[in-house]
């Protein structure tokens, strides 16, 4: 028994022993488990945090990206600037720091600097309204018969005629170097009766003179109250004088009767001068003539803010700086100079007025018409004296409206919630328009340096660094530079504020080219330098254009910033290509291709060629993009529609939209007027797909228009007989920018907007299309007879038209109507529309 006792022990200790190795094995599987639970766990955890440290890492990442995205904007290109500091200094430029640069006001010359003292002339007729006329800044308003340069060589001198309701003025001004900041300067303003009414009018001229945040002025007074002289000072201009001469009946002729006020205040900006001088005026004074009855006028007298300024909360920050205005009021005809002299000119042989002034006047004149005739030779071409007066007057309206602007442009980019300002910059630029669009354009300088820079090449050269030098570190250059207050002041809020994805027309590889050319053999030294200086600038512009304007498809191209707002527009504008309202594909969209675009890529990539070629920097990339959008295939896959057999957009379009009116709910018994009132909304009655935008016009011409089209090419006869048809884009005034026959030829893109590029004559386009025929003209080629007929006409035609509108109506203008050829639009308007000159001299 104790034998089975002891087995069964034996047996009881082996079962014990296999239990505890079998729970050994559960245990150390539980072990396991739970330690591989606790491994996952942790691996989860540290997943978890890895990740969250990732999302914070990431996400201040992407704060500090759209941060430094946000700012690109506003960071200027690092690159050496094209011009110096200094370069439009008294010191390296003399001759050019005191001119005509404020386009924007009738009569007025500044220096080319950042605050410059400002001097100009403001005027008004006595005893005719009950309304003060004052006039001052360029206002189509005023509705002027007609004012420009008559004659303005862009440096020395200029003549200018205004046509008043009655009277005539004439400005003059004449400069003289010397001393340290750019020398004396004196104008002459005639004023004489222009009616054949038997009492000549009485008008007074105010000559103003106002600092711009710095410097100081003085006034002494003679007899009379009479303001004799201003002295004054400023850091740029160091000591000077203003002396204010006497009225007479002429240079020769003794003193006029004249009644004199003058007016010492403040002001905040130069936007506010006009304000200032009309609410300053009062009509106590009384015009006495030795001769005549004793009549009450209106004269300045002390400055009375109006009731709203008093009461504003935020009163204007900036700092207030001097303003004299010397008001002179006397029967026409008389005439009065005005001297400046500068204190640094020391040794200067007389003071440059009366007969000096004259002497020096007609002594620019002459050397004015002898540069004009070198240059241009109309009269070797046969061109009437009237004709030839014309051609000097578009000229000198476009030298005449060069203007400097010194501000900050307000920008913003799509990382951005509000406006930025750019840095602060300086811009050296042709306006447009004097009226209204006294600033500069991207697109139109172009266009503007082509004639500038076949009369005074350095003052292109000096225009195109301006422009360069304002582009920031992405390439992109702000398309409409509003720089400072007083242009500010003459722009709708919706157009101030711009934006970088946005572009423009790269029309500063024509003016380029223009320069190259104009020297075919050996470029000079002064070029090379300049295009030296240039490059690396103009390789990131170019490259900006390539890569944000890139199309859907290799080697496309499609402008941003069309209009997002398809319901109120017959068909979306596209403002950045210039064309504004010209027919594009219906309903925006990503899959847009633009044939103009596509042109002035391949006119970019040509002049970059040449450029780095010549320099002997890298240019193969350059030369080979070229021939790629050069191609004709390539150009007919992308942009020929056969339908149409013209040279098209391409996108997602339809053509059956109309504008029609907006249908408002009013419920029965309620009284309309609590409604909103009726608009005219698009209406589209077929869906769009896409295809080609079969619209014929200016676009259609871009191929042949910037020589892109070879010259064997039968869509070049093709476009020739679209050219030549009168149903299309023919007229007896030049090319209409859209056919006749067009769904969308005169309509209305809105309510309240006209068309623009939907059928008038636009001298910009049918200067290239001179341009072009006069280029197959003179190549090899099956239609040069057929370029050669249609250059004769249209140029004629153009000429004798923009001419004619000239002598009609006293102005150029914007645009010319395609059934009559009257000028409309904005005028004077002396910018591309003055390539009228280059037209008739035959250089392209």
């Amino acid at each position: 028994m104790g034998r089975q006792r002891h087995g069964k022990r034996v047996v009881s200790s082996d079962a014990s022993a296999h239990r505890k190795e079998d729970k050994h094995i559960v245990l150390q599987r539980k072990d396991k488990a739970v330690k591989k639970k606790l491994d996952i766990s942790k691996l989860f955890i540290n997943i978890s945090i890895g990740l969250c440290i990732f999302s914070l890492v990431w996400f201040f990442y992407a704060l500090y990206m759209r941060s430094s995205l946000a700012w690109r904007v506003v960071t200027l290109h690092p690159s050496p600037r094209v011009l110096d500091e200094n370069s439009t200094s008294p010191a390296v430029a003399p001759d050019r720091f005191w001119g005509s640069y404020r386009p924007q006001v009738y009569f007025g010359m500044k220096t080319r600097s950042p605050r410059s003292v400002v001097t100009g002339l403001m005027w008004m007729r006595q005893f005719s309204e009950p309304d003060v006329n004052l006039r001052h800044t360029c206002e189509q308003g005023d509705r002027l018969p007609s004012y420009g340069w008559l004659m303005h060589d862009g440096l020395n001198f200029g003549i200018q005629e205004i046509r008043d309701s009655d009277f005539i003025l004439t400005t003059e001004f004449v400069k003289r170097v010397g001393g340290e900041h750019g020398g004396d300067w004196t104008w002459r303003i005639t004023a004489k009766q222009q009616s054949s009414t038997p009492q000549a009018p009485v008008i007074s001229l105010m000559f103003y003179v106002a600092a711009d945040q710095q410097g100081e002025l003085q006034t002494h007074t003679e007899e009379q109250n009479r303001l004799g002289s201003v002295t004054g000072f400023s850091e740029e201009l160091g000591n000077f004088k203003i002396t204010f001469g006497k009225p007479t009946a002429g240079e020769a002729a003794g003193a006029k009767y004249a009644s004199y006020n003058h007016l010492k205040t403040v002001s905040a900006g130069l936007e506010k001068l006009s304000d200032i001088v009309r609410n300053s005026l009062n009509r106590r004074f009384v015009y006495s003539p030795p001769f005549g009855e004793k009549r009450p006028y209106i004269a300045v007298d002390s400055y009375k803010p109006p009731p709203h300024h008093q009461q504003q909360k935020n009163p204007d920050p900036r700092k207030k700086s001097d303003f004299v205005v010397h008001q002179v009021t006397a029967q026409t005809p008389f005439q009065i100079e005005v001297l400046f002299e500068s204190g640094s000119f020391r040794d200067r042989p007389n003071q440059l007025m009366g007969r000096t002034m004259t002497e020096d006047l007609e002594k620019s004149k002459a050397a004015f018409d002898e540069k004009f005739e070198k240059t241009f030779g109309l009269q070797r071409k046969g061109f009437t004296s009237g004709q030839i007066k014309f051609a000097k007057a578009a000229l000198s309206n476009m030298l005449g409206g060069m203007g400097y602007f010194h501000g900050q442009s307000v920008v913003q980019s799509v990382y951005n919630e509000y406006p930025l300002l750019y840095p602060e910059g300086a811009l050296f630029t042709a306006v447009p328009s004097r009226s209204f669009f006294p600033r500069g354009f991207l697109w139109d300088e172009g266009f503007h340096q082509l004639l500038v820079s076949k009369w005074d090449p350095h003052m292109a050269r000096e225009a195109i660094a301006h422009w360069v030098d304002l582009m920031n570190v992405e390439g992109w250059i702000p398309r409409e530079q509003i720089l400072g207050d007083e242009a500010r002041s003459k722009v709708p809020a919706e157009f101030v504020v711009q934006h970088n994805e946005n572009a423009n027309p790269p029309t500063l590889f024509l003016a380029l080219q223009a320069l190259l050319e104009a020297e075919p053999e050996q470029p000079s030294e002064v070029t090379k330098h300049f295009l030296r200086r240039l490059l690396l600038r103009l390789r990131t512009w170019f490259e900006w254009y390539n890569t944000t304007q890139a199309g859907p498809l290799p080697n496309s191209y499609r402008w941003r910033g069309r209009d997002k707002d398809t319901d109120l527009f017959l068909n979306p504008k596209t403002l950045t290509s210039g064309l504004d309202d010209y027919p594009r594909a219906s309903h925006p969209s990503l899959d847009e291709r633009h044939v103009d675009l596509h042109c002035w890529m391949a006119l970019a990539s040509g002049v970059m060629a040449r450029v780095t070629r010549l320099l002997g920097e890298p240019y193969l990339e350059y030369e080979r993009m070229h021939r790629t959008l050069s191609n004709n295939t390539l150009l007919a896959e992308l942009y020929w529609s056969e339908q149409l057999g013209t040279f098209c957009d391409y996108g997602n379009h339809t053509q059956a939209v109309s504008l029609q009116q907006e249908k408002v709910h009013v419920p029965p018994g309620q009284p309309r007027h609590q409604f909103p009132a009726t608009r005219l909304v698009r209406s589209v009655r077929r869906a769009p797909r896409l295809q080609f935008v079969n619209a014929l016009g200016y676009v259609s011409l871009f191929p042949f228009l910037l020589h892109v089209l070879e010259p064997e090419s039968p869509k070049l006869e093709r476009i020739l007989k679209d050219m030549r048809d009168p149903d299309k884009l023919w007229t007896p005034f030049g090319l209409r920018s859209l056919s006749k026959a067009d769904p969308l030829y005169m309509k209305r893109n809105t309510e309240h907007d006209a068309p623009y590029w939907r059928g008038p004559v636009w001298i910009n386009i049918n200067y290239l299309a001179v341009r072009a025929l006069y280029h197959y003209s003179n190549v090899e080629g099956p239609y040069r007879e057929k370029a050669a007929a249609l250059y004769d006409d249209l140029r004629t035609n153009i000429i004798n038209n923009v001419y004619r509108q000239y002598v009609e109506s006293g102005y150029i203008w914007e645009q010319y109507n395609d059934s009559t050829g009257r000028g409309q639009g904005s005028h004077p308007f002396t910018g591309w529309s003055a390539l009228t000159v280059l037209m008739m001299a035959e250089q392209y």
